[in-house]
């Protein structure tokens, strides 16, 4: 696989897969996206990796321009990775703020048919309204977060210049951590298999600790609401 994207790394096919991948895993929380752009970096990373040695057998007494001008020739190729990937997450949250808030009663119904879901989404909420938009950032770390997060703004009806500005600093903080990760992961242990699995266990590692801070902090503000409560006399 890795052989593969690095032939068509660059390839505005490769960005739309990973842009596709990333709109609709707001919607379907299982695809790969999040492995997708990591292992899309890695290739970058050993296409640099293969760039420079080329080049560097050629001009043996260069090695490390050869090296600065090989990296060189993929930040673009890098920048236009986050960019997609960021893109795509920003349209992805923005689809699924405008279905959920435009579906009224019938997003109601469907969310509660799912009682995991629903609990989610008030232990978020709680969460958002004590915590701010940085909370969308985390979120957009955790497993399904980003999907709770962008459903509960377009239910709660809150307003899209509240909501848009926080979706675009996770999309970036997102794509830039995940393309990172997946860059220089393949340059220090090379772009291989290896590589790659650190890489993503590296994503999954910080998005399950995202997921303990949102439970953690959703229930301080569940314990806080409750505590706010009047006590009702028998």
């Amino acid at each position: 696989m890795l052989e593969f994207l690095g032939s068509v790394t660059g390839s505005p096919w490769l960005y739309g897969v990973i842009a596709a991948s990333v709109l609709l895993d707001v919607f379907v929380p299982l695809l790969p996206s999040g492995v997708l752009v990591v292992a899309a970096a890695t290739a970058v990373a050993g296409t640099t990796a293969t760039t420079a040695t080329t080049t560097a057998a050629g001009a043996a007494d260069l090695p490390d321009q050869a090296r600065h001008a090989a990296e060189s020739a993929h930040v673009p190729e890098i920048l236009a990775l986050v960019l997609c990937a960021a893109t795509a997450s920003v349209l992805g949250d923005l689809v699924a703020y405008r279905m959920a808030r435009r579906g009224g009663d019938r997003f109601d119904r469907a969310l509660s048919r799912s009682r995991r879901l629903r609990l989610a989404q008030e232990r978020l909420g709680r969460a958002l309204a004590g915590g701010g938009g940085a909370l969308v950032v985390l979120a957009r770390f955790a497993p399904a977060g980003r999907s709770v997060v962008s459903l509960t703004a377009g239910a709660a009806h809150r307003r899209a210049k509240e909501f848009v500005p926080w979706s675009a600093l996770a999309g970036l903080t997102w794509a830039a951590y995940s393309v990172s990760l997946g860059y220089f992961g393949g340059r220090w242990l090379g772009a291989t298999w290896l590589g790659t699995a650190v890489s993503v266990l590296a994503l999954f590692t910080f998005g399950t600790l995202a997921a303990y801070a949102l439970r953690r902090k959703a229930e301080d503000a569940g314990d806080g609401r409750e505590a706010g409560q009047p006590a009702h006399s028998a």
